[in-house]
């Protein structure tokens, strides 16, 4: 049969299906995303991910499975050392990190660290601490403002975020201060996976208002992915959300930065509706930023249901010779304790308009089948050194 013309591979950003063997090393027991959502409310209005055989890869609460699936389902497991955005991303496109990225959640991060930043940038750091980003705004943004100083913070996640109003700040100097904190953050042993620009407007508490000028500087990638390849061979690589930046730019041809979660699936309706050949890859983060990691049972259900809606469009405009595979990079379970991500496996979901049968694939235990089977279909070599086989035969 035919190759598929184009692959839609849409990322849940840490909507994982259930603890994986090894869970309780990471601190994570019992965890499970999906599930304990939907038994925290019981059922939620999400038809299209139902018809293709979400429920039937992980039936939970008050929800059960379709007679005959419209997809093709599977568990995949993380190979790599972490439960990470960039660690789960880069494993789906072939790498396999070992050494997993620092943590400063306890601690902020060293007085060393943070004398260089300061000598670096000009400017004296407020805050050094594990916070919520709109909370840790509403705390310290006058002081910021009133002084010139600088609010750096961290989360359960491996990264640096400095936050910077735009009026006061100026929101080139604070993207100059994130660049400096990424240089500094290369040494091993403050390694961190990401330093995110985080700005916002606002003259008092309870006016600050984070925008969508966020900007994420990641590493590079440890080595050369799918993306890469499928780039080098004259494929388009659309990158939506934070793709581009979870890359650093590696392997994309065209990106599109979103604003939300809903907006990203807008955009990727629109790629749809165009003629390209290759990849279209989509982070939708909302799942995680705003839900996971503040623990909100509620927000993270419709969130979904949001998601859902729009699903059912972009599979009305999807062309015979579409594929969709829709997955996780984590999980992040809002009723665990704590605000970090969890260990979980993860749902691979294939649907295309060709498809004849739907139904249950092998478990897998690694995402890097997402990468390999994309690689296959556009008959592309993977590049040395990267992980994982191809399922495009069960996906026919």
């Amino acid at each position: 049969m035919k190759n598929y013309d184009r692959i839609f591979v849409i990322v849940l950003d840490s909507l994982g299906i259930g603890a994986m063997p090894d869970s309780a090393k990471f601190g994570d027991i019992g965890v499970d995303t999906f599930g304990h959502i939907l038994e925290k409310m019981g059922s939620l209005e999400i038809p299209n991910l139902r018809k293709l055989g979400m429920l039937n890869l992980h039936p939970a609460g008050k929800m059960a499975g379709v007679e005959n699936p419209k997809g093709r389902y599977t568990h995949l497991g993380e190979a790599s050392n972490g439960k990470d955005t960039m660690t789960g991303h880069w494993e789906m496109m072939g790498i396999k990190t070992e050494k997993p990225f620092k943590t400063f959640t306890e601690t902020g991060f060293p007085p060393e660290l943070i004398a260089e930043l300061e000598k670096r940038c000009g400017k004296r750091v407020i805050g050094n601490k594990s916070a919520s980003g709109t909370e840790i705004i509403e705390e310290l943004g006058e002081e910021e403002i009133q002084t010139g100083a600088m609010i750096v913070y961290t989360s359960a996640d491996s990264v640096l975020q400095i936050c910077g109003n735009e009026e006061t700040f100026d929101l080139q100097n604070l993207y100059r201060c994130c660049e400096i904190a990424r240089e500094i953050t290369m040494k091993d042993e403050w390694r961190v996976g990401r330093v995110i620009a985080r700005p916002y407007i606002g003259k008092k508490k309870g006016e600050f208002k984070r925008t969508s000028n966020r900007h994420d500087y990641a590493l590079k990638p440890t080595g050369l992915t799918t993306l890469n390849v499928l780039k080098d061979h004259g494929f388009d690589v659309i990158g939506v959300g934070k793709i581009h930046d979870i890359f650093c730019g590696e392997g994309i041809t065209e990106t599109h930065h979103s604003d939300s979660s809903v907006h990203g699936m807008e955009q990727t309706i629109e790629i749809c509706k165009r003629d390209f050949r290759g990849l279209c890859f989509v982070n939708l983060v909302d799942f995680d930023a705003l839900w996971g990691h503040r623990r909100n049972v509620e927000g993270y259900g419709k969130e979904i249901e949001k998601f859902d809606k729009n699903l059912g469009v972009l599979l009305e405009e999807m062309r015979e010779n579409d594929l969709l595979i829709l997955t996780a990079d984590h999980g992040n379970d809002p009723t665990y304790t704590g605000t970090d991500h969890t260990r979980e496996y993860v749902p691979f979901i294939a649907y295309s308009k060709r498809m004849k049968n739907g139904g249950a694939i092998k478990d897998e235990d690694t995402f890097a089948v997402i990468g390999a089977s994309v690689a296959e279909n556009f008959g592309v070599p993977m590049p040395e050194g990267t992980i994982g086989h191809s399922v495009l035969k069960e996906l026919m």
